[in-house]
């Protein structure tokens, strides 16, 4: 097993550690699916058709975002950040493997531990309580890649954040900035169908609706064909270019690092 299998399945064993922890974070995320559900039911009640989906798809829509805040991490950020603050990215940047791949990989391994213990409840819940919108074999199918580039694009996204502990010394504040993006433009708070006119083009062409909202429309059959092709296509553009950012902003770091004497 190579060395980045080896991080990812250590952090799968440490984020899977304690089971009864991630079951009351599952139950959390499943109470305020409901409390999500209703809200919405009463809009689209108000509104039918709103953005080109029903009541059905927006109470599917929300139980499976409430399933994929832990594996997205949209609440979260990196252990990096802390790790810059301290000064121990030092002991990081020694390793013998690359910054970014490393804790890319730590997240991954995060991310399955996530969505094995705290993904499964809301989905769950939600079937039992509504009758939700399931994807036949070939959707699940298209779900697969497409959650696995979601978990990727958002680890990107946070490693940016996390870097800017280098320039800042402290990436809290712009952290809270990357959260507030990140709820609103994801699709968490609500589909960004229901958002108007422009304002809609530009949410659903930012990479944190890459987090959420083209998942949650490949899970709701939204997304086939070309149309599916596209999605998978936007989702792999926007994790390669910040990825590569990610890169580029770790050998600048690194550098700014050495001057200051670290």
């Amino acid at each position: 097993m190579g060395v980045f299998a080896w991080v990812a399945w250590y952090a799968f064993r440490r984020h899977t550690a304690y089971p009864l922890a991630s079951l009351a974070e599952a139950v959390t995320n499943t109470v305020f699916g409901f409390l999500r559900a209703y809200v919405l039911t009463a809009l689209w009640a108000a509104r039918p058709h709103l953005g080109g989906y029903d009541a059905t798809d927006a109470v599917t829509f929300t139980f499976l975002t409430q399933a994929l805040i832990g594996p997205v991490q949209i609440f979260g950020g990196l252990e990096l950040s802390r790790r810059i603050r301290t000064g121990d990215v030092a002991i990081d940047l020694y390793r013998p493997a690359g910054l970014q791949a490393w804790w890319l990989a730590d997240d991954l391994g995060r991310a399955a531990g996530s969505l094995v213990l705290r993904g499964g409840l809301p989905l769950a819940a939600g079937f039992l309580a509504f009758d939700l919108r399931a994807p036949g074999p070939a959707g699940l199918a298209a779900c697969v890649p497409s959650f696995a580039l979601a978990i990727v694009t958002g680890f990107a996204l946070r490693y940016l954040v996390a870097l800017g502990a280098f320039w800042l010394h402290d990436d809290r504040g712009l952290a809270s900035v990357a959260l507030v993006l990140s709820l609103f433009l994801s699709g968490m708070i609500v589909p960004l169908v229901v958002f108007p006119g422009p304002a809609g083009d530009v949410a659903r062409a930012l990479p944190w609706s890459a987090l959420v909202q083209v998942p949650a429309e490949v899970f709701l059959g939204k997304r086939t064909g070309a149309g599916l092709a596209s999605a998978l296509a936007f989702q792999a553009a926007w994790a390669a270019a910040l990825l590569a950012a990610g890169a580029l902003a770790t050998r600048r770091a690194r550098r700014r690092l050495v001057i200051h004497g670290g």
